[in-house]
């Protein structure tokens, strides 16, 4: 039985989409089953070719969708706000039931500063309990929602509410088809909700599937990951701070959980290259910055 997993990324992002795919076939026997739908802005070839060593390695099927050439996603996006932290790339985890085939029923969403440690199969096959989609409660929910001093956007969220962190999702994407979630964001923007919103397409799924999600155990999505979690055994790290596993001294000056385990998932090559890619990146800013 297929196993569907939906990435989103752009070009400056690929290393870790690559790293995330690597560790959940890594964890996993089934690599054969797995199917990754990569939901994307433009990509160079050469980091195409990279993407695609996961097909030659594992023998996972890999489906590429670019977003810029989606008149679906283009619409859908236009007026939603964005950020550098969170790009409109972002806001296609809503749209899967229209980006991806109609005969998947059931699909995982995962952040790509994500790595998996357990086989996902444990996750994919996760009880639902009738509701559309299952995740993990975020550890920061009352500040998230009320952000300073925990007493605004009292208009839109309740502090007492559950509230799910979007970066690993199980979707019931027929339960997602019947809710028409296009419309309902619609909705939203008419009553000038979305200009409120702090954490964007998260806050939206919150406000959207309020009461109709499941909760997981924390471990599929182990928030913030430091190295004090590895004894925790968890099954997915979310690196949501600044200290990301990709950093060259990672390991010495941070504290990410597996620092090291993920330099080596991504693999010495890809890690360095990637390494350049964002020095480049940087002095590319910092010259614009003083001209």
């Amino acid at each position: 039985m297929a196993m569907h997993v939906a990435l989103t990324f752009d070009d400056n992002f690929w290393a870790p989409a690559y790293a995330l795919m690597r560790s959940i076939c890594l964890s996993t026997r089934q690599h054969k089953d797995l199917v990754f739908h990569l939901l994307h802005f433009p990509l160079t070839e050469a980091h195409r070719q990279d993407l695609e060593r996961i097909r030659a390695e594992f023998g996972a099927q890999l489906r590429f969708y670019p977003l810029d050439r989606s008149e679906r996603f283009g619409s859908f996006v236009d007026g939603l706000p964005a950020s550098t932290q969170w790009p409109k790339v972002v806001y296609a985890r809503l749209l899967l039931t229209e980006l991806l085939p109609d005969d998947i029923e059931r699909v995982i969403y995962l952040d790509c500063d994500m790595m998996v440690r357990r086989p996902i199969e444990q996750l994919y096959h996760a009880d639902l309990a009738g509701q559309p989609l299952a995740a993990v409660p975020e550890a920061l929910a009352p500040f998230i929602m009320g952000r300073r001093d925990m007493r605004f956007d009292t208009d839109i969220f309740n502090i007492g509410d559950a509230y799910f962190n979007s970066g690993m999702l199980l979707i019931a994407l027929e339960k997602w088809r019947d809710m028409d979630l296009r419309a309902q964001v619609a909705a939203l923007a008419e009553k000038g909700l979305l200009g409120k919103l702090g954490y964007f397409d998260q806050d939206l799924l919150n406000i959207i599937f309020r009461e109709r999600w499941t909760a997981l155990d924390w471990r599929w999505n182990t928030i913030d990951a430091h190295r004090a979690h590895e004894a925790l055994n968890p099954a997915i790290l979310h690196y949501t701070s600044v200290n990301k596993p990709w950093a060259l001294l990672a390991g010495i000056r941070r504290n990410p959980a597996y620092a090291r385990w993920y330099r080596h998932v991504m693999t010495n090559e890809i890690f360095y290259r990637f390494a350049r890619h964002r020095w480049k990146r940087w002095w590319k800013r910092l010259l614009r910055l003083n001209r």
